[in-house]
């Protein structure tokens, strides 16, 4: 409540702050969408340079020794899309919230939960993991029966990395709930229903993952469309009072 200069109240003056405070979010979710894609595509770029690490412990100990700077740029890459993955569900959540907040919060703590486990355990399949570098530098000048500790130990990271992570289904849960709010708003019905797809097909994939094979192709091509989309959507967002 504020007063004129003869003393006499006058209403409230009242500002849209989130004018100025969530404009800047929706850019960075939507360029964090971009950053995303970018370091999904890299590794598939990669494919073409040296072959997928191998799944057993000999195997991809002499792998990570021949293609050492390959191998760091696809863990760089896979693990490091946990940032902006977290910031894009992050802004999508808070965007999302003019429609359905309930669920567009449960969507974003999905989407923010999963990516701070996939930066905890720092690893992502196929067998990538920072301490098979470790062990890989360890294994070049080990003798005989070091190198066989060496690959046991190696075993051991390969299977925990490769197995289902609670990351990947959570990931793909985040995207079919916010996509669920989409279909509610004005978001677009294709990108709504190229989300609630993606995060069904994910779910499943994820949760199959070491037993489907090239089944999770599927999911992998989907994925990044959808943020690249979503992100575009975040891009050109306003919310109604904008």
């Amino acid at each position: 409540m504020s007063t004129t200069h003869d003393g006499n109240r006058t209403a409230p003056l009242m500002i849209p702050i989130h004018n100025l405070s969530w404009g800047p979010l929706y850019r960075i979710g939507g360029y964090s969408a971009f950053v995303f894609v970018a370091l999904v595509l890299i590794p598939v770029v990669l494919v073409f340079a040296a072959p997928l690490p191998p799944t057993e412990g000999r195997e991809l100990l002499e792998y990570i020794a021949t293609h050492k700077v390959v191998y760091l740029v696809e863990l760089v890459s896979f693990v490091g899309l946990a940032v902006p993955a977290l910031l894009m569900f992050a802004a999508l959540s808070m965007a999302l919230s003019t429609i359905n907040r309930s669920l567009a919060l449960v969507g974003g703590l999905l989407g923010v939960a999963s990516e701070t486990i996939a930066l905890a355990l720092g690893s992502s399949p196929q067998s990538l993991h920072g301490g098979l570098v470790v062990l890989s530098d360890a294994y070049a000048t080990a003798g005989t029966e070091q190198q066989a500790s060496l690959v046991a130990a190696a075993e051991a990271l390969i299977a925990a990395t490769n197995a289902v992570s609670w990351a990947g289904i959570l990931t793909a849960g985040a995207i079919l709930v916010l996509s669920c709010v989409m279909w509610q708003g004005r978001w677009g019905r294709a990108l709504a229903v190229v989300g609630i797809a993606t995060g069904a097909i994910g779910i499943v994939s994820e949760a199959l993952r070491p037993v489907i094979g090239s089944g999770y192709l599927l999911y992998g091509l989907l994925l990044p469309v959808w943020v690249a989309w979503a992100g575009s959507r975040l891009l050109h967002h306003r919310r109604p009072a904008e």
